[in-house]
């Protein structure tokens, strides 16, 4: 689920941190650019791990900043396909399971890779897993275990098209194109996974007693 991402770049260091230690301040930078956001093609960065080595930095005259290239490590958040994971149940609707890592949200469970015999309770807005008579309900905040079936990536990137219009006077045409993709996009997350839960062992721990 977690591992360590080798990265290469060019860290940008301010003068009011020249008093810091090179490994504080490069890490401090790096920190502020990666943690928390999604690495195109390789995962969720949670912060940086390690320094492994630097060069020393070039101060420009023209803002007084010093450029050092610094290879260093990340800790990358990106499940295998094929791995198993608990998390909780955020929300529930009837295209399927959401579910919740704390620091991760865009986990779905799709409606057919539930239990086999599940349906959705528009009452309650829950799932029901239907199992020899009994109701079993996926209420939210429960603990749920679940195996990673795929990753997709989505990049958020503004296209050529988007560059070029942002550089000329707009029509409403163009501003209407523009406000309808903002909103598509948005619902578009950067990284999400498409979960099951329709083997023995998985779903809800109460379930299964654990």
């Amino acid at each position: 689920m977690f591992w360590l991402a080798h990265v290469e770049d060019t860290v940008k260091i301010e003068p009011k941190n020249f008093g810091k230690s090179d490994n504080d301040a490069i890490t401090e930078v790096l920190n502020t650019k990666f943690a928390n956001k999604i690495v195109p093609d390789v995962g969720l960065c949670i912060c940086v791990h390690d320094i492994l080595e630097t060069v020393p930095g070039l101060i420009l005259h023209l803002d007084g900043c010093s450029y050092m290239k610094a290879k260093f490590r990340l800790v990358i958040f990106r499940p295998y396909v094929g791995e198993i994971i608990s998390g909780k149940i955020k929300s529930c609707s009837p295209a399927g399971v959401r579910v919740t890592l704390d620091f991760f949200d865009d986990i779905l469970i799709p409606a057919p890779a539930l239990q086999p015999g599940s349906e959705f309770d528009p009452a309650e807005q829950v799932w029901v897993w239907n199992y020899e008579g009994e109701k079993m309900y996926m209420d939210i905040e429960e603990r749920i275990r679940f195996r990673v079936l795929r990753e997709v990536f989505t990049d958020k990137t503004p296209t050529a098209d988007m560059a070029a219009t942002a550089g000329r006077r707009q029509s409403a045409a163009d501003a209407s194109a523009t406000t309808d993709l903002q909103a598509n996009s948005a619902k578009i997350p950067p990284y999400s996974l498409t979960c099951t839960i329709a083997e023995d062992g998985l779903g809800l721990l109460s379930w299964w007693g654990s």
